[in-house]
């Protein structure tokens, strides 16, 4: 049984925090979804696009609650230069004319709840971990293979998703690796969304059921885990 684990470091930093969790299995791939179900996908990662701005009542970007709160959670971790939440980007994205577009059905359901929620969403193949998964501020050194730059480890006080294989996911939730990225032959995902926000934990519970509800209905799926990890409950099942 694998598991997934925030570590005592992580609560350190965030006391009030929430991680959202779905752990997918026997999911449909790409091909295996049908036309109806793609066009519906993007309609819904349009519609998203259009909502984003909804979020975004500054003109600058950093002056707006849900960038702010990140851009000083990373200040309380080691971060590589110009790291950024997940969700920044794709707002600024959406916000600039610039529409976030289809990657793959599992991709574009998160993508489409992050900019609806703007809550950052990410996902990995299960079948790829090895060993548990953990949420924790690292010592550095940790194998990491970014897509296409060679290897680049983690830097010491960094908070990342590590496995007994190194890195899944670096500086919080900036950037996935390559070893255990969803694919298009993914069936078992574990998808995460992260709030640090107490003010905002019913929005990421419904977050969290419409995701589940999404990748049943479009993507064939059964739903191993749905749960809210906080500081009296550190950890879940993510693989029988």
């Amino acid at each position: 049984m694998q598991k997934f684990i925030a570590d005592e470091s992580f609560w350190q930093l965030f006391p009030h925090a929430q991680l959202g969790v779905i752990v997918a299995t026997g999911l449909k791939t790409p091909h295996e979804v049908t036309n109806e179900d793609k066009k519906a996908i993007h309609n819904l990662l349009a519609h998203a696009n259009l909502a984003a701005d909804k979020w975004l009542e500054e003109p600058q970007l950093s002056k707006n609650a849900v960038i702010a709160v990140w851009r000083d959670a990373y200040q309380k971790f080691k971060t590589k230069k110009g790291a950024r939440v997940s969700i920044e980007n794709l707002l600024k994205r959406a916000s600039k004319g610039n529409p976030v577009g289809d990657i793959a059905p599992l991709v574009d359901i998160y993508n489409a709840l992050s900019l609806r929620y703007a809550l950052p969403f990410g996902a990995e193949d299960v079948d790829c971990f090895v060993g548990n998964l953990v949420l924790k501020v690292t010592d550095g050194g940790d194998e990491f293979d970014p897509l296409g730059e060679g290897s680049d480890p983690t830097l010491p006080g960094e908070l990342a998703y590590l496995d007994d294989a190194g890195a899944v996911c670096r500086c919080f939730n900036w950037r996935d690796g390559q070893r255990t990225a969803i694919t298009d032959t993914t069936r078992n995902a574990f998808i995460v969304t992260e709030c640090i926000d107490p003010q905002r934990t019913q929005e990421l519970a419904e977050a969290l059921s419409e995701l589940a509800e999404l990748i049943e209905k479009y993507l064939g799926g059964t739903i191993l885990t749905h749960t809210c990890l906080h500081a009296d409950n550190r950890s879940c099942i993510i693989a029988q």
